[in-house]
C-alpha cells in the first residue's frame, strides 16, 4: 500500500471491513466457559460497590485484571446480558488493533506492512482471543500496549518537539495495558527492539528511560502471580512440579507449536492435548536443539539477512515468554498451550513472513496483479478458516463437542460437557462423559463429585455412593461431596454411616446449614430426637429462613409431643416455600398428629428424608 493519505484511508477501511466480515459468526454467539465468572454471574458488574471492589479487593477465581472488569461493568450497563454487545466490542477492538499493527509496521518501514496487518487480523489462531468474551483481556491489553509503543516511538524520534510529553503519555497508556492483562509486562523488550531495529544507539540514557516501564511491568506481574497463587482455584498452579529442565523442554516445544499453528492453522482447538514431559527422554530435547540451531543461524547470518528477521523472532519469543511454562499458570493443568497465548506474539512471525514475501516479490519481478492475486488468495483462505473457527464458539455445547472431536482425551471437555448435558436434562449422556473424565484423570475429586451428582438424578444411589466416596478419599475437605454421600447412604438405609458422614461434612464446613439440617433428619429416623433438635437449632442459627429445616424441625418437635412449637415451625416453612408439596404435607401430618393427640390416639411422627 502506498503511503499517500488517500491510500492509507482506503487501506484502513478495507482492513476494518475485512476483519468485521470474517467475525460475523461471533455476533451470533453466546457466552461460554469463564464468561459466567466474568460476566453472567459476576457480582462486580452489578453491586453498588462493584467498581471499588474491582480495583481494591482481590477476587476469588479471578486474576487481578481490574481494567477488564471495569470495561465489562460499563458494558453491562449498556446491554445487560445480551452477548452480542460484548462480542461486538471484542471485534471492534481487534479491528483497531489491526490498524495499529499496520501503523507500527509502517513507521518501522517493514515491507508488506498492510499485508502483515491483514494476515494477523484474519488469522484463525486469533479467533480464540476475539470470539471468547472473557479474552477481552487480550484485545484490550493489546490496544493499550500498541498505543504505548507508538507513543514511545514518537518520543524517541529525534524530530519530535517536546518529547517528554510523549514519554509521559507512554507511561500513562502502559497502565491500562497491564491492568487488562499482565503479560503486557514484556512491552519493554519491544521498546528496546524498536530502537535496535531503527539502528538507534541504546546507551545508558535510553536504558534509564525504559527502567520505569520495566519496574511497572514487573511490579504488576508479581502482584498478579501472588493473586493467582493465593486465591480460589489458582492455588492449583502451585502444584506445577516441573523443574528447570522440564520447564525448558515445555518452553522450547511450545515455541515450535505456536510457529507451526501460524504456518499451518488446522485442527485449532480450545484445549490441546497436554504433553507428557520427561527430561530422561533424549527425543524430547529435539525442540531445544532446534531452537538453539535457529538462534545460531540468525546470529551467523545477521549481516546477510539484516535486523528485521532477528527482531521478529526475538519479539515472538519475548511476547510468549510469560506463558511458555517457566511461570506456573493454572490452565497448565489442562494443556501447556492455547491459541490466545500468541495473540500478540504472532505479530512478529507474521510481519517476518509478509516482509519476506514482499521483498521476494520484487526479486522475482512479480507484477502488481500477481501480487494482489496471491495476497487476496491467502487472505480468502485464512478468512474462511477464521469464519469456520468462529462458528465453534456459538455456545458451550458446540465448543466442547468440537474440542472432543479434535482432542478426545480432554478430561476437562468431557467434564464441562457432562455438566451442560446434566443441566439440559440428559443425565444418561452426561454420565458417559463424566465416566470418561474420571478414567482420564482419576486423581481429580471434582470429577467424581460431578459423576455422583448425575447418578443421583437417575436415582442410582448405590453407584453414586461409590463416586462420592472416591471424591471424599481424594479430598477429605470437600464438604459438598461428604454431604451428598451422607444423603445417599441415608436413602440406601445405611443410617449410622450417614450420621458419621454428615459429622465429617460439618467438621469440614461447620457453617453448612444443609449438613446440620440433614443430620438432624437422620437422627430423628434413628430415634435420637434430642440430638436431632440440637442440629436443627444450629441450622436455623446459620440460616433462620431455611424452609426445609423449619419443616423437619417441626416433625421432630411433634415426635416429642410439642405440637404448638411444631405447628409454628411447619407454618413458617410453608410461608418460606409455599410451592413445596412435601413441606405442605409435613404441616398436614403435624396437624393431624396434634388432633389425634388431643383425642388420646397418638401417632408416630418421622422426619422427612434428608
Amino acid at each position: 500500500m502506498p503511503d499517500s493519505g488517500t491510500s492509507f484511508v482506503w487501506g484502513a477501511v478495507l482492513l476494518g471491513l475485512l476483519t468485521m466480515l470474517v467475525y460475523i459468526p461471533s455476533l451470533r454467539s453466546g457466552f461460554i466457559w469463564d464468561d459466567d465468572i466474568y460476566v453472567t454471574q459476576s457480582p462486580l458488574l452489578t453491586a453498588p460497590d462493584g467498581l471499588q471492589r474491582i480495583w481494591f479487593a482481590a477476587q476469588t477465581y479471578q486474576a487481578y485484571f481490574p481494567m477488564v472488569n471495569t470495561t465489562l461493568r460499563f458494558e453491562h450497563m449498556l446491554w445487560g446480558l445480551n452477548p452480542a454487545g460484548y462480542h461486538f466490542v471484542n471485534i471492534l477492538l481487534h479491528c483497531i488493533n489491526a490498524l495499529l499493527v499496520w501503523t507500527v509496521l509502517r513507521k518501522l518501514a517493514v515491507p508488506g506492512s498492510w499485508l502483515a496487518a491483514a494476515i494477523w487480523a484474519v488469522h484463525p489462531v486469533n479467533v480464540e482471543s476475539v470470539a471468547w468474551i472473557t479474552e477481552l483481556k487480550n484485545t484490550q491489553s493489546t490496544l493499550f500496549g500498541l498505543l504505548t509503543l507508538l507513543a514511545w516511538m514518537k518520543f524517541t524520534d529525534r524530530k519530535t518537539v517536546r518529547p517528554w510529553r510523549l514519554y509521559a503519555l507512554a507511561l500513562l497508556l502502559y497502565g491500562p495495558a497491564l491492568f487488562s492483562k499482565t503479560t503486557a509486562c514484556t512491552l519493554p523488550a519491544a521498546m528496546l527492539l524498536v530502537l535496535w531495529l531503527r539502528k538507534e544507539p541504546i546507551g545508558w540514557r535510553r536504558v534509564v528511560q525504559v527502567v520505569p516501564f520495566l519496574c511497572y511491568g514487573v511490579g504488576i506481574g508479581l502482584l498478579s502471580v501472588w493473586c493467582e497463587a493465593h486465591f480460589g482455584n489458582y492455588a492449583e498452579a502451585l502444584r506445577y512440579s516441573y523443574g528447570g529442565v522440564g520447564r525448558l523442554l515445555i518452553a522450547t516445544r511450545a515455541l515450535w507449536f505456536y510457529a507451526a499453528k501460524l504456518a499451518w492453522p488446522t485442527r485449532l482447538t480450545f484445549s490441546y492435548p497436554r504433553w507428557e514431559i520427561n527430561p530422561g527422554d533424549p527425543l524430547q530435547y529435539t525442540w531445544l536443539i532446534a531452537c538453539g540451531a535457529v538462534a545460531l543461524l540468525l546470529w551467523w547470518q545477521r549481516n546477510a539477512i539484516g535486523r528485521g528477521p532477528v527482531a521478529a523472532v526475538v519479539f515472538f519469543v519475548a511476547a510468549l515468554s510469560p506463558l511458555l511454562g517457566f511461570i506456573p499458570v493454572y490452565t497448565f493443568r489442562y494443556s501447556f498451550v492455547a491459541d490466545h497465548y500468541q495473540y500478540v506474539a504472532s505479530m512478529g512471525l507474521i510481519a517476518l513472513f509478509a516482509g519476506a514475501a514482499s521483498s521476494h516479490a520484487n526479486t522475482w519481478q512479480l507484477g502488481r496483479n500477481m501480487r494482489c492475486t496471491l495476497s487476496t488468495s491467502l487472505l480468502v483462505v485464512l478468512g474462511t478458516l477464521t469464519w469456520q473457527q468462529a462458528g465453534i464458539y456459538q455456545n458451550s455445547e458446540t465448543l466442547w463437542r468440537d474440542t472432543l472431536t479434535k482432542n478426545p482425551q480432554s478430561w476437562m471437555a468431557h467434564n464441562n460437557l457432562g455438566i451442560l448435558l446434566k443441566e439440559q436434562g440428559h443425565p444418561d449422556e452426561a454420565i458417559g462423559h463424566f465416566q470418561q473424565a474420571v478414567q482420564l484423570k482419576p486423581d481429580d475429586a471434582s470429577l467424581f463429585y460431578n459423576l455422583g451428582n448425575a447418578l443421583d438424578v437417575q436415582g442410582r444411589f448405590s453407584e453414586a455412593v461409590v463416586a462420592y466416596s472416591r471424591a471424599v478419599q481424594l479430598r477429605p475437605d470437600l464438604a459438598t461431596a461428604q454431604n451428598n454421600l451422607a444423603g445417599d447412604l441415608a436413602l440406601s438405609g445405611r443410617l449410622p454411616e450417614a450420621v458419621e458422614q454428615y459429622r465429617q461434612a460439618i467438621r469440614a464446613r461447620p457453617d453448612s446449614t444443609s449438613a446440620h439440617s440433614n443430620l438432624g433428619s437422620v437422627l430423628v429416623s434413628l430415634g435420637r430426637i434430642p440430638e436431632a433438635i440440637e442440629e436443627f437449632q444450629q441450622a436455623l442459627r446459620l440460616d433462620p429462613d431455611h424452609a426445609t429445616t423449619h419443616s423437619n424441625f417441626g416433625l421432630a418437635l411433634a415426635a416429642q409431643g410439642k405440637f404448638t412449637e411444631a405447628v409454628e415451625h411447619c407454618r413458617r416453612a410453608v410461608v418460606l416455600q409455599p410451592d413445596s408439596a412435601a413441606i405442605r404435607a409435613n404441616l398436614a401430618r403435624v396437624l393431624a398428629a396434634e388432633r389425634q393427640s388431643e383425642s388420646s390416639h397418638a401417632v408416630p411422627i418421622r422426619a422427612a428424608a434428608p
